[in-house]
């Protein structure tokens, strides 16, 4: 199989249960909604100022959508939860869940919609959104999951084999395409902007947001940490399922990773809320 077709088959079929899976391993708590609507609200301010500046430097359709897209949306999942059990405990699950879970409904939804728009006109790429299997499978547990449905444990425990099938998959999605990277055709502009507006922009954006929009300690800790994620190996997908140079995505997702780490123990050390 080519990699187009490794990303399909994740895409379409892996990614819809481990989202499913996802939504039904913790009750749903509509009390603590706040922090994921405010994480909502931040990321389409983001997406209005990074769409600006993507305008503003390039001219290629496929370089503004991946600059519009992939600096502002985070690895929420799998780095932002259990980072931010390490740092702030349980308590901060519940928040940093809801907050993934919001994420990945703005990454398949708006952000399928930016990519296609790269290579499709506005009705395909509309077309395109609701293609998606993973939003109607993130609705069908949601909607299990508020009203209380249980899952027959045998088959749950099939789901979260899909689910982890899915995380592996993507991971190797991600390195096949970094094997694909060339160190001298990185685009050093293009790296420099998306850094620049994932790690110094957008959490500028949601600290103002948040000096507005008050949110209890671990909350507010919670959403800032998800902010500051490296950048989402979904972007890698996406950008490869609608032919939106998914090689220079792979490159930024990598190096916000590099760029994570000494960032994260600079915020540590300065201190959260």
């Amino acid at each position: 199989m080519d990699e187009k077709t490794i990303v399909r088959l994740n895409v379409y079929f892996l990614l819809p249960i481990l989202a499913f899976w996802g939504l039904l391993t913790q009750k749903i708590d509509l009390s603590i909604t706040k922090a994921p609507f405010l994480y909502l609200l931040i990321l389409l301010i983001a997406l209005f100022i990074s769409k600006i500046v993507a305008t503003k430097f390039f001219k290629d359709p496929k370089d503004i959508a991946i600059i519009s897209m992939a600096s502002i949306t985070g690895v929420t999942g799998s780095i932002g939860i259990p980072l931010g059990l390490a740092i702030f405990g349980e308590g901060s699950v519940i928040y940093t869940s809801l907050i993934n879970t919001m994420s990945m409904f703005f990454v398949y939804t708006v952000g399928t919609y930016i990519y296609s728009r790269g290579s499709f006109g506005i009705g395909k790429s509309l077309k395109n959104v609701f293609k998606m299997p993973i939003i109607w499978a993130s609705i069908i547990a949601i909607f299990f999951n508020l009203f209380n449905i249980d899952i027959n444990k045998t088959l749950f425990k099939s789901l979260q084999m899909g689910a982890y099938s899915a995380i592996v998959m993507q991971l190797m999605i991600f390195g096949i395409f970094l094997y694909s990277v060339k160190l001298k055709e990185i685009d050093l502009k293009f790296l420099s902007i998306s850094m620049i507006l994932k790690f110094i922009i957008i959490p500028l954006i949601a600290l103002a947001i948040l000096e507005i929009m008050q949110l209890n300690k671990i909350g507010y800790n919670s959403l800032m940490l998800e902010i500051m994620v490296p950048l989402a190996i979904t972007n890698v997908s996406l950008a490869t399922i609608f032919d939106c140079k998914p090689v220079k995505t792979t490159y930024l997702v990598f190096v916000s990773s590099l760029v994570f780490i000494p960032y994260i123990l600079i915020i540590l050390f300065l201190g959260f809320n």
